[in-house]
Protein backbone atom coordinates (compact mmCIF):
# COMPACT_ATOMS: atom_id res chain seq x y z
CA UNK A 1 0.00 0.00 0.00
CA UNK A 2 1.65 3.31 -0.96
CA UNK A 3 2.12 6.09 1.79
CA UNK A 4 -0.82 8.18 0.64
CA UNK A 5 -3.31 4.98 0.56
CA UNK A 6 -2.17 4.31 3.79
CA UNK A 7 -2.30 8.04 5.15
CA UNK A 8 -6.18 8.04 3.71
CA UNK A 9 -7.25 4.87 5.02
CA UNK A 10 -5.78 6.30 8.93
CA UNK A 11 -7.43 9.58 8.01
CA UNK A 12 -10.77 7.12 6.99
CA UNK A 13 -10.88 5.17 10.40
CA UNK A 14 -9.62 8.06 12.74
CA UNK A 15 -12.97 9.98 11.17
CA UNK A 16 -15.06 6.65 11.69
CA UNK A 17 -13.47 6.90 15.34
CA UNK A 18 -14.03 10.49 16.00
CA UNK A 19 -17.81 10.21 14.56
CA UNK A 20 -18.56 7.26 16.79
CA UNK A 21 -17.34 9.54 19.90
CA UNK A 22 -20.02 12.38 18.44
CA UNK A 23 -23.20 9.57 17.95
CA UNK A 24 -22.30 8.94 21.87
CA UNK A 25 -23.10 12.20 23.24
CA UNK A 26 -25.66 13.31 20.68
CA UNK A 27 -28.54 11.92 19.15
CA UNK A 28 -30.72 13.95 16.91
CA UNK A 29 -33.33 14.29 19.58
CA UNK A 30 -30.76 15.58 22.38
CA UNK A 31 -28.60 17.85 19.35
CA UNK A 32 -31.86 19.66 18.43
CA UNK A 33 -33.31 19.94 22.14
CA UNK A 34 -29.87 20.50 23.74
CA UNK A 35 -27.38 21.50 22.20
CA UNK A 36 -29.34 23.70 19.40
CA UNK A 37 -31.73 25.25 21.81
CA UNK A 38 -28.65 26.79 23.68
CA UNK A 39 -26.98 28.46 20.66
CA UNK A 40 -30.04 30.09 19.16
CA UNK A 41 -30.51 31.36 23.24
CA UNK A 42 -27.22 32.45 22.72
CA UNK A 43 -27.35 34.41 19.52
CA UNK A 44 -30.85 35.91 20.40
CA UNK A 45 -29.07 36.93 23.91
CA UNK A 46 -27.15 39.14 21.85
CA UNK A 47 -29.66 40.24 19.23
CA UNK A 48 -31.69 41.25 22.59
CA UNK A 49 -29.06 43.29 23.71
CA UNK A 50 -28.98 45.16 20.17
CA UNK A 51 -32.85 45.62 20.33
CA UNK A 52 -32.16 46.82 23.68
CA UNK A 53 -30.15 49.66 21.92
CA UNK A 54 -33.23 50.91 19.83
CA UNK A 55 -30.81 50.15 16.24
CA UNK A 56 -31.95 47.11 14.09
CA UNK A 57 -28.81 47.32 12.07
CA UNK A 58 -26.81 46.77 15.94
CA UNK A 59 -29.28 44.02 16.25
CA UNK A 60 -28.89 42.22 13.50
CA UNK A 61 -24.71 43.23 13.57
CA UNK A 62 -25.10 41.31 16.49
CA UNK A 63 -27.67 38.32 15.59
CA UNK A 64 -25.08 37.62 12.33
CA UNK A 65 -21.66 37.95 14.17
CA UNK A 66 -22.69 35.88 16.68
CA UNK A 67 -24.12 33.02 14.60
CA UNK A 68 -20.93 32.64 12.82
CA UNK A 69 -19.08 32.59 15.85
CA UNK A 70 -20.47 29.22 16.91
CA UNK A 71 -18.87 27.88 14.30
CA UNK A 72 -15.51 28.98 15.58
CA UNK A 73 -15.74 27.60 18.63
CA UNK A 74 -16.88 24.84 17.96
CA UNK A 75 -14.30 24.09 15.45
CA UNK A 76 -12.25 24.85 18.07
CA UNK A 77 -13.23 22.52 20.55
CA UNK A 78 -10.67 20.29 18.39
CA UNK A 79 -7.91 21.18 21.16
CA UNK A 80 -10.03 19.36 23.44
CA UNK A 81 -9.07 15.89 21.55
CA UNK A 82 -5.89 15.40 23.44
CA UNK A 83 -6.91 15.54 26.66
CA UNK A 84 -9.77 13.19 26.07
CA UNK A 85 -7.31 10.80 24.33
CA UNK A 86 -5.23 11.54 27.66
CA UNK A 87 -8.18 11.24 29.95
CA UNK A 88 -8.70 7.65 28.06
CA UNK A 89 -5.52 6.56 28.48
CA UNK A 90 -4.88 5.96 24.24
CA UNK A 91 -2.74 8.92 24.04
CA UNK A 92 0.86 7.20 24.56
CA UNK A 93 -0.92 4.56 22.19
CA UNK A 94 -1.63 6.94 19.86
CA UNK A 95 2.38 9.06 19.62
CA UNK A 96 3.92 4.93 19.68
CA UNK A 97 2.14 4.41 16.58
CA UNK A 98 3.33 4.28 12.88
CA UNK A 99 0.87 7.17 11.98
CA UNK A 100 1.95 10.91 11.85
CA UNK A 101 -0.24 11.98 14.86
CA UNK A 102 -1.48 14.76 13.52
CA UNK A 103 -3.04 12.91 10.92
CA UNK A 104 -5.13 11.24 13.12
CA UNK A 105 -6.01 13.91 15.66
CA UNK A 106 -7.24 16.35 12.73
CA UNK A 107 -8.88 13.62 10.97
CA UNK A 108 -10.70 12.69 13.99
CA UNK A 109 -11.99 15.93 15.42
CA UNK A 110 -13.13 16.85 12.10
CA UNK A 111 -16.91 16.08 12.37
CA UNK A 112 -16.41 18.83 14.24
CA UNK A 113 -15.80 21.39 11.53
CA UNK A 114 -19.20 20.02 9.82
CA UNK A 115 -21.68 20.38 13.39
CA UNK A 116 -19.84 24.31 13.61
CA UNK A 117 -21.10 24.99 10.10
CA UNK A 118 -24.68 23.48 10.68
CA UNK A 119 -24.89 24.78 14.07
CA UNK A 120 -24.17 28.24 13.17
CA UNK A 121 -26.59 28.36 9.87
CA UNK A 122 -29.43 26.99 11.97
CA UNK A 123 -28.92 29.30 14.63
CA UNK A 124 -29.15 32.36 11.88
CA UNK A 125 -31.82 31.02 9.62
CA UNK A 126 -33.67 30.97 12.48
CA UNK A 127 -32.80 33.16 15.14
CA UNK A 128 -32.70 35.51 11.85
CA UNK A 129 -36.47 35.66 10.98
CA UNK A 130 -37.28 35.80 14.67
CA UNK A 131 -35.72 39.60 15.03
CA UNK A 132 -37.08 40.15 11.60
CA UNK A 133 -33.87 40.22 10.03
CA UNK A 134 -33.86 39.61 5.87
CA UNK A 135 -32.35 36.89 3.98
CA UNK A 136 -32.29 38.46 0.58
CA UNK A 137 -32.97 35.13 -1.95
CA UNK A 138 -31.35 33.62 -3.63
CA UNK A 139 -27.77 35.40 -2.08
CA UNK A 140 -28.38 34.26 1.23
CA UNK A 141 -27.43 30.87 -0.22
CA UNK A 142 -24.07 32.07 0.04
CA UNK A 143 -23.37 32.40 3.31
CA UNK A 144 -23.42 28.25 3.30
CA UNK A 145 -20.20 27.71 1.68
CA UNK A 146 -18.71 30.81 3.55
CA UNK A 147 -20.02 29.47 6.73
CA UNK A 148 -17.97 26.49 5.92
CA UNK A 149 -14.75 28.01 5.14
CA UNK A 150 -15.16 29.96 8.72
CA UNK A 151 -15.55 26.65 9.89
CA UNK A 152 -12.87 25.14 8.78
CA UNK A 153 -10.77 27.70 9.28
CA UNK A 154 -11.41 27.66 13.02
CA UNK A 155 -11.21 23.88 12.97
CA UNK A 156 -7.65 23.72 11.48
CA UNK A 157 -6.22 26.90 14.14
CA UNK A 158 -7.89 24.20 17.28
CA UNK A 159 -5.46 21.86 15.29
CA UNK A 160 -2.61 23.52 16.14
CA UNK A 161 -3.33 25.20 19.58
CA UNK A 162 -4.17 21.19 20.44
CA UNK A 163 -0.30 20.42 19.82
CA UNK A 164 0.54 23.64 22.36
CA UNK A 165 -2.17 21.43 25.13
CA UNK A 166 -0.79 18.59 23.92
CA UNK A 167 2.52 19.27 25.77
CA UNK A 168 1.53 21.53 28.03
CA UNK A 169 -1.97 20.12 29.03
CA UNK A 170 -2.13 22.12 32.58
CA UNK A 171 -3.19 25.20 30.45
CA UNK A 172 -6.04 23.10 28.58
CA UNK A 173 -9.06 25.05 30.59
CA UNK A 174 -6.81 28.87 29.85
CA UNK A 175 -6.12 27.83 26.09
CA UNK A 176 -10.20 27.49 25.80
CA UNK A 177 -11.57 30.18 27.71
CA UNK A 178 -8.36 32.46 25.84
CA UNK A 179 -9.22 31.82 22.41
CA UNK A 180 -13.26 32.08 22.75
CA UNK A 181 -12.89 35.24 24.23
CA UNK A 182 -9.96 36.08 21.95
CA UNK A 183 -12.35 35.45 18.71
CA UNK A 184 -15.15 37.16 19.92
CA UNK A 185 -13.29 40.55 21.13
CA UNK A 186 -10.75 40.03 18.07
CA UNK A 187 -12.64 39.37 14.95
CA UNK A 188 -15.22 41.76 14.81
CA UNK A 189 -18.48 39.79 16.07
CA UNK A 190 -19.49 42.81 17.83
CA UNK A 191 -17.35 45.55 16.86
CA UNK A 192 -16.29 47.22 13.45
CA UNK A 193 -13.11 46.22 12.70
CA UNK A 194 -12.84 50.03 11.79
CA UNK A 195 -13.19 50.53 16.14
CA UNK A 196 -10.02 48.69 17.00
CA UNK A 197 -6.07 50.11 16.65
CA UNK A 198 -4.69 49.17 13.28
CA UNK A 199 -2.21 46.85 14.39
CA UNK A 200 -5.05 44.65 16.36
CA UNK A 201 -7.16 44.97 12.90
CA UNK A 202 -3.97 43.60 11.10
CA UNK A 203 -3.68 40.78 13.73
CA UNK A 204 -7.37 40.20 13.72
CA UNK A 205 -6.98 39.15 9.98
CA UNK A 206 -5.03 36.34 10.53
CA UNK A 207 -6.75 34.57 13.06
CA UNK A 208 -10.35 32.35 11.63
CA UNK A 209 -13.35 34.27 11.38
CA UNK A 210 -12.61 37.54 10.37
CA UNK A 211 -12.23 37.53 6.89
CA UNK A 212 -14.69 34.83 6.51
CA UNK A 213 -17.53 37.14 8.84
CA UNK A 214 -16.52 40.10 6.59
CA UNK A 215 -17.41 38.01 3.32
CA UNK A 216 -20.83 36.91 5.19
CA UNK A 217 -21.92 40.55 5.96
CA UNK A 218 -21.00 41.61 2.99
CA UNK A 219 -23.73 38.91 1.48
CA UNK A 220 -26.45 40.76 3.54
CA UNK A 221 -25.26 44.14 2.88
CA UNK A 222 -24.90 43.88 -0.97
CA UNK A 223 -21.42 43.79 -1.19
CA UNK A 224 -20.16 43.23 -4.68
CA UNK A 225 -18.87 39.76 -5.63
CA UNK A 226 -15.13 40.79 -5.71
CA UNK A 227 -15.00 42.10 -2.23
CA UNK A 228 -17.23 38.97 -0.73
CA UNK A 229 -14.41 36.44 -3.05
CA UNK A 230 -11.37 38.23 -1.82
CA UNK A 231 -12.32 37.71 1.80
CA UNK A 232 -13.39 34.42 1.53
CA UNK A 233 -10.44 33.58 -0.18
CA UNK A 234 -8.46 35.22 2.84
CA UNK A 235 -9.80 32.91 4.76
CA UNK A 236 -9.06 29.74 2.96
CA UNK A 237 -5.47 31.43 2.98
CA UNK A 238 -5.71 31.54 7.47
CA UNK A 239 -7.02 27.64 6.94
CA UNK A 240 -4.08 26.53 5.16
CA UNK A 241 -1.64 28.62 6.96
CA UNK A 242 -2.85 27.49 10.82
CA UNK A 243 -2.93 23.68 9.31
CA UNK A 244 0.60 24.21 7.58
CA UNK A 245 1.65 25.91 11.31
CA UNK A 246 -0.43 22.43 12.50
CA UNK A 247 1.72 20.36 10.73
CA UNK A 248 5.18 21.84 11.71
CA UNK A 249 4.87 21.44 15.09
CA UNK A 250 2.28 19.08 16.50
CA UNK A 251 4.69 15.95 16.06
CA UNK A 252 7.64 17.85 17.48
CA UNK A 253 5.56 18.42 20.23
CA UNK A 254 4.25 15.13 20.95
CA UNK A 255 8.45 13.58 20.25
CA UNK A 256 9.10 16.06 23.52
CA UNK A 257 6.52 14.50 25.67
CA UNK A 258 6.94 10.95 24.69
CA UNK A 259 10.67 11.88 25.45
CA UNK A 260 10.11 13.44 29.03
CA UNK A 261 7.47 10.94 29.77
CA UNK A 262 4.58 13.53 29.81
CA UNK A 263 1.85 11.88 28.14
CA UNK A 264 1.46 9.64 31.07
CA UNK A 265 -2.25 7.89 31.15
CA UNK A 266 -4.99 9.81 32.56
CA UNK A 267 -2.82 12.47 34.41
Amino acid sequence: MSALATTVNVMHHAFRAGLADYRAIFTWKSWLAGWMVRVIAQVAFFALIGERLGDDQKTFYLLVGNSILIAAVVGVFSLNMTTAERWAGTLPLLVASPSSPVIVFSARGSYLAVDGALSALAALFVAGPMFGMDLPWPRVLAVVPLTAVVALASYCFGTFLAGIVFRFRSINGLVVLTTHVSLMAACGVNVPLSYYPEALEWLSRVLPVTNGLLAIRGVFDGADVATILGNAALEGAVAVGWMTVALATFNQLASRGRRDGSLDYGA
